[in-house]
């Protein structure tokens, strides 16, 4: 027996969902800090080292979902095969 569930959600009920935070409020607060380092006219200023710290955590989260993700299907093609 085989059972199909489609389930419609915007991109923040799914983000609400799997219990990852809003971030919306820090990507502003990003943004208008690069802004006001850009508008003083910092010399040198490079925005990655502003940033650097988000990007290196994210990454390894991003890694871990994907990882989970693969594991996810690999073992629904297992279970669909076994059943054949």
């Amino acid at each position: 027996m085989n059972f199909k569930v489609d389930i419609e959600m915007t991109p923040n009920e799914l983000r609400q969902v799997m219990g990852l935070p809003d971030v919306g409020s820090l990507q502003d607060e990003m943004i208008a800090k690069v802004r006001e380092q850009m508008d003083a006219g910092a010399e040198g200023y490079d925005p990655l080292t502003l940033l650097k710290p988000y990007i290196t955590n994210s990454v390894g989260s991003m890694e871990s979902l994907q990882k989970l993700i693969f594991n996810m299907m690999q073992g629904y093609g297992k279970s669909d095969n076994n059943k054949s």
